[in-house]
């Protein structure tokens, strides 16, 4: 597409553009100052503009006018400018939006996949689902791949959440927790391990239970349990409650058992 290939072809365009509005009284002055250049680039311009049959000089309080060559320029350049401009935002739509995933399969560019969710994590496969991207450079299998042009939703169930309301300090902190208790709770099987607290931490290490996030703890478990995942949260008394209103919120279903020795009640 031809936009202004040659040096200066903007600037001449630019001031053209300006004559063209027919404004009386119209200075070189003014036109430097509105297109931030030199008043002597204006001059200089204007006289191959003039030169070129494209502008006149001399119509009274009109220093300058278009011809009808100059206008037919005018409209040539502004409209395939105007097509260049839709041509680089239709490129960036594409682009703005771009969603990495993991490739199950090698992909080639411009390759139309499907979308999946599993465990947390985006993937790209060739197996048909309910929403398809297309692939924006090649990947291998395993590897992050760029996806454009996302169509479909994506089929995903909410995860649930389960929190240990664990025994504060003053109550014996993990001293006082029934840990087989929270050890048979664990071992029924989880997607992600969330800590609240010091006490959480002290009970996770007694245990040997690795923790996947213990800071921004409910925004975190919220998101997981958004992604599909089932999420554990050892959480120490009250700091439980910062927890369920994040969950009630997103409409997360959830379930608080708590693990002080001598009690197995389950919220």
């Amino acid at each position: 597409m031809k936009v202004f290939k040659k040096k200066g072809e903007l600037t001449r365009f630019q001031i053209l553009a300006e004559i063209a509005k027919g404004e009386p009284h119209l200075r070189q002055k003014d036109i430097a100052e509105k297109l931030g250049i030199t008043v002597q680039a204006v001059s200089e311009n204007i006289k191959n503009l003039v030169d070129d049959g494209y502008v006149e000089t001399g119509f009274g309080s009109a220093k300058y006018k278009i011809t009808k060559r100059g206008i037919e320029k005018v409209k040539g350049e502004a409209s395939n400018l105007r097509k260049y401009a839709d041509n680089v935002l239709e490129t960036m739509n594409a682009y703005k939006s771009v969603w990495p995933a993991i490739a199950r399969e090698p992909m080639k560019a411009g390759d139309k996949i499907w979308l999946e969710m599993d465990k947390g994590t985006l993937y790209a496969t060739k197996k048909e689902t309910s929403a398809y991207a297309e692939v924006l450079n090649d990947a291998k299998e395993g590897e992050d791949v760029a996806l454009i042009r996302h169509e479909g939703t994506i089929e995903l169930e909410l995860g649930t959440v389960t929190i240990i309301r664990l025994p504060t300090i003053n109550q014996g902190g993990s001293r006082s927790c029934n840990l087989e208790r929270v050890l048979e709770i664990y071992n029924t099987g989880f997607d992600k391990i969330g800590a609240m607290g010091t006490v959480s931490r002290a009970v996770a290490d007694k245990l040997g239970i690795e923790i996947d996030f213990e800071f921004a703890t409910p925004e975190a478990t919220a998101a997981a349990a958004k992604r599909g995942l089932n999420v554990m949260v050892f959480a120490v008394g009250k700091m439980t409650k910062s927890i369920t209103r994040r969950l009630d919120s997103e409409g997360i279903t959830y379930v608080i058992k708590d693990v002080l020795n001598g009690e197995a009640s389950e919220d």
